[in-house]
C-alpha cells in the first residue's frame, strides 16, 4: 500500500483502495434493439424480373442522446435504396440502437466510445436485419461492408481540428 492510500499491484499500476463504491472505469452495452425498421418493395412482383445491374446507395448516421448520468442510447441509422434503370427495386429504412453505460470516464473517453466503440459493437447486429429484411423482400440477401467506425472518428475529429485551427486563423488575420 502506498503513501496515499492506494493499492499497487504487480504490474505497478496504483488502483484505488475499496470504499463501496466501484470507482473504476467500464463502458459497454447494457442491451440492443431494433427501434425501427421499414422495408419496401414498391414494384414487386415486376423487380424480380429486371435484369438490369442495381445501383445500391447506403447512408449511415450515428446518434447518441443520454437516458441518465451512466446510460445513454446509440442508435445507427442505416437507409438503403436498391435502384436500376427501370426504377426502385427496394428500400430499408433501419434505427438500430442500444443501452450504452459508461460510468467512471473522462469525456473524451466517453465520446470515442460513443461515437466510435458502440456503433463498432452494434453494426454486425444492424448488418443481420439489413440482409434478412432484404431477404425477406424476396431479393438476395444484402450483406453491408464492415466499416471502420474508429477510422472514420479518427477522421471526423480531425475534419472538425482543421476546421476549428481555420477558422482561429481566419479571425487572427482579420
Amino acid at each position: 500500500m502506498s503513501d496515499d492510500g492506494s493499492i499497487i499491484t504487480d504490474l505497478g499500476l496504483e488502483t484505488p483502495v475499496p470504499n463501496g463504491a466501484d470507482t473504476s472505469p467500464a463502458a459497454g452495452i447494457i442491451s440492443q434493439y431494433v427501434r425501427d425498421l421499414s422495408v419496401e418493395n414498391p414494384n414487386a412482383p415486376d423487380s424480380f424480373q429486371w435484369q438490369d445491374p442495381p445501383q445500391i446507395d447506403v447512408q449511415f448516421n450515428i446518434s447518441a442522446r443520454p437516458l441518465s448520468d451512466e446510460v445513454s442510447e446509440i442508435a445507427l441509422k442505416i437507409e438503403i435504396t436498391s435502384k436500376c434503370q427501370t426504377g426502385t427495386a427496394f428500400i430499408v429504412d433501419l434505427t438500430y440502437a442500444g443501452l450504452v453505460g459508461m460510468r467512471n470516464l473522462d469525456e473524451a473517453s466517453m465520446h470515442a466510445f460513443t461515437y466510435a466503440e458502440a456503433p463498432r459493437i452494434l453494426f454486425p447486429f444492424a448488418r443481420r436485419v439489413v440482409a434478412d429484411a432484404v431477404r425477406d423482400a424476396g431479393f438476395p440477401p444484402l450483406l453491408l461492408e464492415p466499416i471502420d467506425f474508429n477510422g472514420l472518428y479518427v477522421q471526423q475529429l480531425q475534419a472538425q481540428q482543421d476546421a476549428e485551427s481555420e477558422a482561429a486563423e481566419g479571425v487572427s488575420t482579420n
